[in-house]
């Protein structure tokens, strides 16, 4: 179960403009070497420490959020996109850092970082330091969010470290560079494996290498725990006395790693002010961190994502309710990307459903299938129907590389649902024409499409019903 992440946070940290331009490409330059891409359009977000702002906000937080911005447009558009957690101090002397990313086709062709960091000035520290002293009483983690820009200075980290402890609340540190020294006194800090190997020269491949750089890094520095993160080996916790703990990642398809330790600290730290265990808080950040690396982009895990991930975990079937699957599929929607909706039985699955639903997901960038309750199953095939329950169908498919989420209906159609969802892709069997889809009309209306999918001679679950009561076996060729 999701604890309650309703607790105050504070980030401190380098705050960062990052801007997507999103295109496609299908020619080189004949300037250069280069891919010409034709750009559709563009987003710009909350990167660094206002990313963790932003992933703790999605997941139900409160965030207020300290950092550098200059007097200048970019600084004008990174305080309107932070919105209410901002609390920058605006420097005349300080360029806004500005991260600008070009994808074509789902990948990242370059990256182009404008910015000229810099020591935060005595002036700029005493203006942040002055308000970590107002919000952190009011709060129960401080997280320091280092990406080696300036803001955090020795100065400023000690302070601020101190007065979280004079508040009582816990401090977070995502590090960065080789001088952990400032990080003194914090409760816990969140290295890579690569970061802990830099700063301990000692090799982290394994999970007995990890553990003893850990320690190394423990015996240098006063730091109460090291949480190593590892990627796809997930993390690994090494406190200063007892055992380590360790936590392993989700599988998921890697879109975009952009912002994933943001991700990472930002579920931490919600766990942990809402009481909950270190390998508990690791295990729900690497549930997170499984959801923001299947996206493109600086992006963020939202409560009803973070939800859906842990019932597929835990194998509890992963049914969203509508109000979930329609909070899910909007933030899919604002990120530009293309939904598609299926629905049926799925009574028992066969190989006809699986290829039906790889060919849908080949016309989409996520897909959401919804299931007939119990209910209409038995109103549909007969009393004796459905053979599996909805939370075991819904497990199943949940299971599937093609299936994205999984949510209900319990009317004869999913009419209602599709009106309420809106999504943007359509699919069904190629048995129908489109004139017999339910949803066809209403999904052209609002700009979307219907998808007849070609089927898998011979497969059906009513007949692998039948031949089953029969004890006859299926017809091969020979």
């Amino acid at each position: 179960m999701i604890p309650d992440f309703d607790h105050g946070v504070v980030v401190i940290g380098d705050v960062m403009l990052d801007r997507f331009v999103y295109g496609t490409s299908g020619r080189l330059s004949p300037e250069a070497p280069v891919p010409v891409v034709r750009k559709a359009r563009e987003t710009m977000m909350a990167g660094g420490a206002g990313n963790v702002a932003r992933n703790i906000a999605a997941l139900g937080g409160r965030a207020v959020l300290f950092g550098l911005a200059g007097c200048d447009r970019t600084g004008d558009d990174l305080v309107r996109v932070i919105g209410e957690p901002a609390r920058l101090v605006r420097s005349l002397d300080w360029k806004t850092i500005l991260k600008l990313r070009v994808i074509s086709q789902q990948q990242q062709i370059v990256r182009i970082d404008d910015e000229a960091p810099r020591p935060a000035t005595a002036a700029e520290a005493g203006e942040l330091l002055a308000g970590l002293a107002e919000s952190l009483p009011q709060a129960r983690v401080l997280i320091l969010s280092d990406y080696g820009k300036g803001v955090l200075t020795p100065e400023v980290c000690a302070r601020a470290i101190a007065m979280a402890r004079e508040s009582r609340a816990l401090c977070v540190v995502d590090p960065k560079g080789r001088d952990y020294a400032r990080y003194a006194g914090a409760d816990y800090v969140t290295p890579n494996a690569s970061e802990l190997a830099e700063i301990t020269g000692l090799p982290t491949g394994t999970d007995a290498e990890v553990e003893a750089a850990g320690r190394a890094l423990l015996a240098r520095v006063d730091i109460g725990a090291v949480i190593a993160t590892r990627s796809e080996k997930g993390m690994m916790l090494i406190p200063r006395e007892g055992p380590v703990a360790v936590s392993q990642a989700t599988a998921q398809e890697v879109f975009d790693v952009s912002g994933a330790g943001d991700t990472v600290i930002a579920t931490l730290a919600l766990a942990l002010a809402a009481g909950r265990p270190v390998p508990e808080a690791m295990r729900l950040a690497n549930l997170a961190a499984g959801v923001v690396v299947a996206k493109l982009g600086t992006a963020v895990c939202s409560i009803a994502e973070l939800e859906h991930a842990m019932r597929i975990e835990t194998g509890s079937g992963g049914v969203l309710s509508h109000a979930a699957a329609a909070h899910i599929l909007r933030e899919w929607q604002a990120e530009g990307l293309r939904v598609g909706f299926a629905n049926g039985c799925f009574d028992i699955l066969h190989a006809g459903h699986v290829r039906m639903l790889r060919e849908a997901r080949r016309h989409c960038d996520r897909l959401i299938v919804a299931l007939n309750d119990d209910a209409s199953v038995s109103r549909l095939k007969g009393p004796s129907r459905p053979i599996n329950p909805l939370e075991d169908r819904a497990a199943v498919l949940a299971g599937l590389d093609p299936v994205d989420a999984v949510t209900w209906f319990g009317e004869d159609t999913p009419l209602e649902l599709i009106l309420a969802l809106r999504p943007d892709r359509l699919f069904k069997g190629s048995d129908y024409t489109i004139d017999k889809v339910v949803g066809a009309q209403e999904i052209r209306a609002w700009g979307g499409e219907t998808v007849l999918l070609d089927l898998l001679p011979g497969r059906s679950t009513t007949g692998i019903v039948t031949r089953a009561g029969n004890g006859t076996a299926v017809e091969t060729a020979s």
